[in-house]
């Protein structure tokens, strides 16, 4: 009777992005900072009271949870919610770094405000698929092969290596990356937002793709690299599909509104990778020694909470230059708001003067 809770989960999650899309962001809008820090305060409140959920079903077995089986010990209310909360944690926190990215695209590419939104949206929904085929992917491997953990524990200490040793204004242009070229093979690029369109009609009659629609592709498959580093990391803190899944779901759900409360304070936060670059340690060595150092739920959220509040904590105490912060946000995106600006950069082969307007409807969407 399990899938009968995965279901309602599902359905529930699928309802909240229906109310998103069609009630409260059915026009296009530009999210401010006001808007966007009380949707974090109600994503991370709804998450807050699923840890309850959480408690409830593992602590009355409800349709099996918590019930031992081949890879599972019996797992009780408290100790799920912890688990639950962890994963939790430690996605949302990890998510801040692909905040960077998308901040990235979205200013190389001049993204109007007000459709920023609608790219993260499909972003998100995008996300939360691919996500949960990777989750069962990874489940079905650590099931049957024990040295999964071990592999999932290297490949946390290398991305915590390279994102050491990463300079600040590394990275190709995205305009030129391989994601763009594959996708200009199958539709030439418009010069210009068609308002939030993903596809329009070129003066010679050939069907386009808009800018908006490429950001979308970037968005996802930066995703894609995120996820291959997250979803190890919750992995080492449970193995439980429902804990890993809903927990990555959450931490996802609330990335949108995040990424709008932090747009313009990417700079504040300079020292966080620093943090991130611990974390990530930490959790690979712990998956590298789980067969032979037990550490309890409560004592991992409790390292996990401190390396993040010591990267804040010190990203407070000794903030930015004023010549710093600028560098940084230039670097980012973050000080980037493009209300009404053209993509003219490597249109393919459009044959259209572009045009400043980005209110212009085309021909699809």
């Amino acid at each position: 009777m399990s899938y009968v809770i995965w279901t309602a989960f599902v359905a529930m999650i699928c309802g909240f992005l229906a109310l998103d899309l069609g009630v409260f962001n059915k026009k296009d809008h530009v999210i401010g900072v006001r808007e966007a820090m009380r949707w974090t305060a109600i994503w991370v409140t709804v998450a807050m009271g699923f840890v309850g959920v959480v408690y409830l079903l593992y602590e009355n077995r409800v349709a099996g949870f918590g019930d031992a089986d081949g890879t599972h010990d019996v797992l009780q209310g408290t100790e799920a919610a912890l688990l639950f909360l962890t994963g939790y944690l430690v996605e949302y926190s990890l998510s801040i770094d692909n905040i960077f990215v998308i901040a990235l695209l979205i200013s190389a590419f001049k993204v109007p405000r007000k459709y920023q939104h609608r790219v993260l949206f499909w972003g998100i929904l995008g996300a939360l698929v691919m996500r949960g085929v990777m989750i069962g992917a990874g489940t079905a491997l650590i099931r049957n092969f024990s040295w999964t953990m071990y592999l999932f524990g290297a490949i946390l200490i290398f991305s915590a290596i390279k994102m050491a040793i990463s300079k600040e204004d590394d990275g190709d242009d995205p305009h030129d990356s391989w994601v763009a070229r594959t996708a200009k093979k199958f539709y030439p690029l418009s010069p210009k937002f068609h308002g939030h369109d993903f596809f329009t009609t070129l003066p010679d009659g050939r069907r386009a793709m808009t800018p908006l629609l490429l950001v979308l592709l970037l968005v996802e498959s930066t995703d894609v690299l995120f996820a291959v580093d997250s979803i190890p990391a919750v992995f080492a803190v449970t193995t439980d599909p429902f804990l890993v899944f809903t927990s990555n779901v959450f931490a996802i759900m609330g990335l949108r509104s995040l990424f709008f409360a932090l747009a313009g304070m990417l700079g504040a936060f300079h020292h966080l990778k620093y943090a991130l670059v611990a974390l990530m340690a930490f959790i690979g060595i712990k998956m590298l020694a789980s067969h032979y150092i037990h550490i309890a739920p409560a004592l991992s959220l409790a390292i996990i909470a401190v390396i993040l509040g010591v990267g804040v904590a010190t990203s407070l105490a000794f903030p930015l230059s004023a010549e710093e912060k600028a560098a940084h946000l230039r670097r980012h995106g973050g000080g980037d708001h493009h209300d009404e600006a053209p993509a003219e950069h490597h249109a393919e082969s459009a044959e259209a003067p572009p045009e400043p307007a980005d209110d212009e409807q085309g021909a699809g969407g």
